[in-house]
């Protein structure tokens, strides 16, 4: 797990699985393993998992940043856009 973003508003963290960091197969670890994002709206306490083609978009707009270093309204704003997907509620984080 790495925490990728943290602001008031918005915290973003890359899951991830055991099977992809480098370790060598193991059979007590899914070989389908994906990683994912979780975005936590904290002024709604929801949070969405992107996974799969979701997770692979935002990869892309993470890229993106990386190379073109965004304000933080910028980034705020992206994530708003996701914030409407969040239905779980966040119990204990």
């Amino acid at each position: 797990m790495q925490m990728l973003y943290d602001s008031d508003s918005f915290v973003v963290v890359h899951l991830i699985p055991d099977a992809v960091a480098g370790d060598a197969p193991r059979a007590d670890v899914p070989q389908l393993a994906r990683h994912g994002f979780e975005i936590v709206d904290k002024r709604s306490g929801k949070e969405v998992y992107l996974d799969g083609s979701w997770a692979e978009m935002f990869q892309q707009i993470i890229l993106g940043w990386q190379l073109n270093a965004p304000t933080e309204e910028e980034v705020e704003s992206t994530l708003e856009r996701y914030s409407g997907l969040a239905q779980n509620p966040v119990l204990v984080h």
